[in-house]
């Protein structure tokens, strides 16, 4: 599809910042109009195992275009009839399905794809020029560099751009001292209120640096004003096997306004023991934004998951919810039991969809970092349909 020429009125110069004018990032368990997801190519991600992705892919579109619309991009032409096939013969093709023909490098728009801001509940004021319809999102876009470690990005850092244009979306660029920032959106997660949750090694580190020029308090500033977000909860380390170095969709998830599952790894001798346990410590210090305690979770890790001697960064923390499901990376492990009775029990009215994910992890990456959501508005007038 042909996507309309962005709307520069929410561009990098423009005064006040998508916060001031009553945008935020809206949590992931709110109305969708539609999930992002781009088809497997790409098979370094996946060396000498990439035959099944692409049926882990098909099987998760059939799940996710039952309950709202899949925007699925592909390579081009060719590429679209490949990815037409395998979902024909998966019983996962539906007129709920809409294909773009975009080149990517990669497929995990959790980290390329734009970031779609929504208005605040009741909050009425457009910015001082009328430019910004309250009908209307607004795409964040970050630079995106491959997580500051890999060369394949060019056509990855340009996909948040397409995708505004097919959601209608005002672009807005993040800057911090007038600099583009390199952000991915694997590495925070918000409660849609205030509060944002992220790590000191994903952000903060001088290993794959995003950002030499900006601070701890420049990362708060950038949350407040252009995520809605002014209440930062730092994170220490990340998991094992986390090529992204430290992004927190592996370690803490918010699945309420007040309440964050976090993973954690009971066996002493385990590399992700420690770390696991002093991130657990962190959330327990920490504040909402309005003040007061979170109310936490544990969420086991699987058992180890390793492949040609490398550990994998496999976590079960790592799950998307959709309008009406949630998607939950399993791995033929003991622990997948406990992982998805609890987490039933925090989306009593979701459904509960394992996908088994000890073939996809060999990407480095499960449901959540394959996906964007984009959310709808509030406005009535906004379907989770096509």
């Amino acid at each position: 599809m042909t996507p309309r020429k962005r709307n520069k009125g929410a561009g990098p110069d423009v005064e006040p910042s998508p916060a001031a004018v009553g945008y935020h990032m809206p949590a992931e368990w709110e109305p969708h109009v539609a999930t992002w997801l781009a088809w497997p190519h790409y098979l370094g991600d996946w060396p000498g195992k990439f035959e099944p992705i692409p049926w882990v892919y098909a099987e998760i579109v059939r799940h996710l275009a039952r309950h709202e619309r899949v925007e699925l991009i592909v390579n081009d032409a060719a590429a679209e009839r490949s990815a037409r096939r395998v979902l024909q013969r998966a019983e996962a093709l539906s007129g709920n399905i809409r294909f773009h023909r975009w080149p990517t490098n990669r497929v995990w728009l959790r980290d390329s794809g734009c970031i779609f801001l929504t208005p605040k509940p009741g909050f009425a004021r457009p910015d001082s020029r009328g430019r910004l319809s309250l009908h209307e999102p607004i795409a964040l876009k970050f630079r995106f560099n491959a997580w500051a470690k890999y060369s394949n990005w060019r056509f990855d850092d340009k996909i948040g751009d397409l995708m505004a244009g097919v959601a209608s979306a005002h672009e807005a660029r993040l800057l911090s001292a007038g600099k583009r920032i390199v952000l991915e959106g694997g590495s925070i997660d918000v409660n849609g209120a205030g509060t944002i949750l992220t790590t000191e090694e994903c952000l903060l580190s001088k290993v794959q640096q995003r950002n030499q020029h900006m601070t701890r308090a420049d990362y708060e500033k950038a949350f407040a004003d252009y995520l809605g977000a002014p209440n930062t909860i730092w994170l220490g380390r990340g998991i094992a096997g986390d090529d992204t170095h430290g992004h927190v969709d592996d370690l803490a998830r918010f699945v309420s306004k007040n309440t964050v599952v976090t993973v954690v790894e009971p066996n002493s001798k385990d590399v992700n023991h420690a770390p696991l346990r002093a991130n657990l410590r962190r959330l327990q210090a920490a504040r909402n934004q309005d003040g007061k305690q979170l109310t936490i979770v544990e969420l086991p890790m699987p058992q180890p998951v390793s492949f040609e001697g490398r550990r994998l960064p496999a976590s079960y923390a790592n799950f998307y919810i959709a309008n009406g499901a949630v998607l939950i990376p399993v791995f033929n492990r003991a622990n997948d039991r406990i992982a998805l009775n609890t987490l039933a029990e925090l989306f009593p009215t979701r459904e509960i969809i394992p996908i088994y994910s000890g073939d996809f992890i060999w990407g480095l990456g499960a449901m959540h970092c394959m996906t964007q959501q984009q959310p709808a508005a509030g406005d009535a007038r906004l379907s989770t349909k096509a």
